[in-house]
C-alpha cells in the first residue's frame, strides 16, 4: 500500500524530526499524511513478530506511541508523554500498519490523543496518550 505523502509546508518541521527518530527510522515508520488535525504513519509489518507468528504488541504500541508524539507536537509546543494505554482487539493480516492520530481534549499544560491503528481495513487497536507540555519546539 503506497502512499504519496501529504504533509502541509506548515508542519515540515514535525516531520522532520519525526524522520530523524531513530527508533522510527529502525521500524521503518513515515509519516504520509497531516489533514485536518490528523496524524496518519505508516510502518511495515515485516521483521515484527512475535513467537506466534504475529506482528508484536510493542511494534503496535510503537507505532501508535509514534504518531500520538508527532500529533502532540504539531503546534509548537514541545510535549512529553505522561501516560499512554492501548487495546488491542485482532491480528494484523496486512504488509503495512498505519496509525492515525488525533487530538481529544486540551488544557493548558495537557492534551489527550486517540490512534487507531490499522492493517488495511481491519482495526487492530486503539491507544490514548496523554500529552504534557512543557514547552516551545526549538527551532
Amino acid at each position: 500500500m503506497e502512499r504519496t505523502p501529504s504533509i502541509p509546508e506548515a508542519y515540515a518541521r514535525v516531520v522532520q524530526r519525526s524522520d530523524a527518530c531513530e527508533f522510527a527510522r529502525l521500524l521503518g515508520m513515515a509519516v504520509t499524511e497531516i489533514e485536518g488535525g490528523r496524524v496518519r504513519v505508516a510502518m511495515p509489518a515485516e521483521g515484527t513478530t512475535n513467537v506466534y507468528g504475529t506482528t508484536h504488541g510493542g511494534a503496535i504500541f510503537s507505532l501508535a506511541d509514534h504518531a500520538f508524539g508527532i500529533a502532540a507536537n504539531m503546534e509548537g509546543i514541545d510535549q512529553i508523554a505522561i501516560s499512554a494505554r492501548i487495546r488491542y482487539f485482532t491480528v494484523p493480516a496486512a504488509d503495512t500498519l498505519e496509525a492515525v492520530a488525533r487530538r481529544v481534549s486540551e488544557t493548558e499544560r495537557t492534551s489527550v490523543y486517540a490512534v487507531d491503528v490499522f492493517s488495511g481495513d481491519r482495526l487492530v487497536a486503539s491507544f490514548e496518550g496523554i500529552g504534557f507540555k512543557i514547552g516551545t519546539v526549538p527551532g
